[in-house]
């Protein structure tokens, strides 16, 4: 199944820790090019994510953010270092009985001295499962979404296959009028010189203009990119380069029908497959 590279995910969980949140948006990209925003606390886990994506996704701009907000009471909560807190008091009142000026410090001047109080330390361990479970969750999402939006993309190319097929089919039918049509604007035209031309010359010059207006070549051409395009979409790895390098090809063959057109309506139909062929190249952009 091929998919869209355009996709967005956001798995959240809450627990003794407190809340994490994952985002993560993709949009086209010709390279995977991971871009990720972790909180202070998980700063850690920065190349450990970036291998899940890489092991997920093969290309896209991808924006993967993390936001953490700790439970109350659970980190942050204060703790008096009392050991410290006695050294400090011992030696304030050795330095007073030193200097003959004793002084009762008051509690908030003691719990401002640098040291005294000590921010609870989180449970990283427990901390950084989670958040990667919750990765793991976020990317499933992500392929879900992804996936189903390259259903919706790859039904629509095979549309725009089928529309194809069906203008090659009728610029084939419309050749032979064509030819005749020109074949005969050029025998009338030199119907004056007949007697001066040698007969075999001349047809010999008119099967040579007819040849420049021969389009089989592009419509074979055409017919067989276009059935690469629906061999391609039945693959499983991605599909997005192949399918661009298909376009690339599909709009040459069209280019050069249109230069070769000597009828207006097979210029008309070569006008309907640039646009169709356009169309799919926007598409197969956002394709992996």
């Amino acid at each position: 199944m091929i998919k869209s590279m355009t996709a967005f995910a956001r798995e959240s969980r809450t627990g003794d820790f407190g809340e994490l949140t994952w985002e993560i948006r993709t949009v086209n990209h010709r390279y995977l090019e991971p871009h990720i925003r972790l909180p202070e606390e998980l700063r850690a886990l920065d190349v450990a994510v970036r291998t899940r994506l890489g092991a997920s996704l093969q290309r896209g701009k991808v924006d993967c953010s993390l936001r953490y907000a700790p439970a109350s009471g659970a980190v942050g909560a204060l703790r008096i270092n009392m050991p410290f807190v006695e050294q400090l008091l011992k030696a304030g009142h050795e330095v007073g009985v030193m200097i003959g000026r004793g002084a009762e410090p008051s509690p908030f001047e003691v719990l401002r001295w640098p040291g005294v109080i000590q921010e609870q330390e989180a449970d990283l361990d427990s901390l950084t499962s989670a958040a990667m479970e919750l990765l793991d969750e976020a990317i499933a999402t992500l392929l879900d979404t992804r996936e189903r939006e390259g259903a919706r993309l790859e039904q629509l190319l095979r549309d725009r296959c089928e529309r194809l097929e069906e203008s090659v089919r009728r610029v084939r039918a419309q050749m032979p009028e064509v030819l005749a049509s020109v074949r005969n604007r050029l025998a009338e035209r030199l119907s004056e010189l007949r007697a001066e031309l040698d007969p075999i010359r001349l047809e010999q010059e008119i099967a040579l203009i007819a040849a420049k207006l021969d389009v089989d070549e592009e419509m074979d051409r055409l017919e067989a990119h276009v059935a690469e395009v629906r061999d391609v979409l039945t693959r499983k790895e991605p599909v997005g380069r192949r399918l661009d390098f298909l376009m690339q090809e599909l709009n040459r063959e069209a280019n050069t029908l249109g230069s070769k057109s000597a009828d207006v309506a097979v210029t008309r139909e070569a006008v309907e497959m640039k646009v169709l062929i356009e169309q799919m190249r926007e598409q197969v952009q956002n394709l992996e």
